[in-house]
């Protein structure tokens, strides 16, 4: 047992490793053509960075050791790590800062769940410095152009606002307001309909669970309601965020408004949505994000709040899309050819031709045999390993080429 990954972790082995690869570039190919660079931040943070001043709850965080003064953890996100980057290293940069990272996030089980993964991939971008409706629309048409660009099948995004939400939730009094959101987040409507409401607030619960549906539909409901000027405000910007992807998309995006959208992490103050595709009665949640105008004031010096956006890409959750498609390599890559000194004495020969061929070509995969193996067995291998090239280092020192 002890040989074993501890419970939550995994291996990747090549072929897999390969997959994701294919699906990691082509992403950050794609945030590339959209302007973003990419960033590396540390994999340890300090447990105050993380919780991003209580939107993340600590029991989330893998913490490591208390060094007598703060805790270490390992990041359970990358907006927290990168919004304090940019703010306390990049405050001399140009704004807007579009940034793009490809990474590993770890996270605590909830409790009772020995064995659930702690450790992600995910890759994302964050769009910091930068508000307003064509911000937002820059950051959803970049994750359909992802959607797109991997040829992911039937997906959809999914569209709320946490702002517009908090505000409608603001009506429920405080002792179950905790439950009411909770209730809407999960789709749990049958414990929704047990809570102890007069019948005002349990029609008010139950509206807004149903609020979502085709963006002009969800929009005519709410414009009907009793909003102050704030949540006015907020319903047309999401609007003429509406009108403006549905214009600017080459084709129609599949687009869900849904006001019972809440996010996992409590930083979200304006937009948030999330990427899903249904596939043979699996779901998946493909990516997560949302706007967060008060997260990058925590880490400022001045605690100067400036707005910012971003979504994370579940590299699992693509991977698993993928599979049923064509569009995944099915084999870890191979070698092009394998060298072998066939005597110790062109050993050195037989290292000196084989940095010559990686030389001339820099994509070349050059083995060598190391010896120990006869001719027989150097072929088994090589057909084992799919590879079409041998080329024998002769005894007095010239290759002798086998094609397979």
């Amino acid at each position: 047992m002890i040989y074993q990954p501890p419970a939550g972790a995994r291996d990747l082995l090549p072929l897999e490793v390969e997959q994701k690869r294919w699906i990691n570039d082509r992403l950050q190919h794609i945030f590339q053509k959209f302007g973003y660079q990419r960033i590396v931040t540390s994999t340890l943070e300090w447990l105050d960075t993380l919780t991003a001043g209580g939107a993340i709850q600590p029991s989330r965080v893998i913490q490591l050791r208390n060094n007598g003064e703060s805790s270490l953890g390992l990041r359970p996100e990358l907006t927290a790590s990168i919004a304090r980057a940019a703010v306390t290293r990049m405050a001399g940069n140009t704004y807007p800062q579009r940034l793009c990272y490809r990474a590993n996030v770890f996270r605590n089980p909830s409790g009772g769940h020995h064995g659930r993964q702690l450790e992600f991939y995910q890759a994302g971008v964050e769009l910091l410095f930068a508000g307003g409706v064509l911000a937002d629309a820059e950051i959803i048409l970049l994750l359909a152009d992802c959607l797109h660009g991997l040829g992911i099948p039937d997906w959809s995004i999914l569209i709320g606002e946490a702002g517009l939400t908090r505000s409608l939730l603001s009506v429920f009094p405080e002792s179950v307001r905790t439950q009411v959101r909770n209730c809407i987040a999960n789709l749990d409507r049958i414990t929704l309909e047990s809570l102890e409401l007069d019948q005002s607030l349990k029609n008010k619960a139950l509206m807004l669970f149903d609020l979502r549906g085709k963006p002009e539909n969800v929009l005519s409901k709410i414009s009907s309601l009793n909003l102050d000027a704030d949540a006015t405000k907020t319903v047309n910007s999401l609007k003429s965020l509406i009108e403006l992807l549905n214009s600017s998309a080459e084709q129609p995006l599949p687009l869900t408004l849904d006001l019972s959208l809440l996010q996992t992490f409590d930083y979200y103050t304006g937009i948030v949505f999330k990427a899903v595709s249904f596939q043979d009665r699996d779901s998946y949640v493909l990516a997560e994000g949302g706007r967060y105008d008060q997260l990058l004031g925590l880490y400022d010096p001045q605690g100067k709040s400036s707005p910012g956006i971003g979504f994370s890409m579940s590299i699992e959750d693509l991977h698993s899309c993928l599979l049923s498609t064509s569009k995944l390599p099915q084999q870890a890559p191979k070698s092009d050819c394998l060298v072998i000194p066939t005597t110790t004495e062109v050993e050195v020969a037989a290292l000196k031709y084989a940095r010559k061929l990686r030389s001339e070509n820099n994509l070349a995969r050059i083995e060598i045999d190391l010896g120990e193996r006869s001719e027989v067995s150097i072929k088994q291998y090589a057909k084992t390993c799919r590879i079409k090239q041998l080329i024998w280092i002769e005894a007095d020192g010239n290759p002798r080429i086998e094609e397979l």
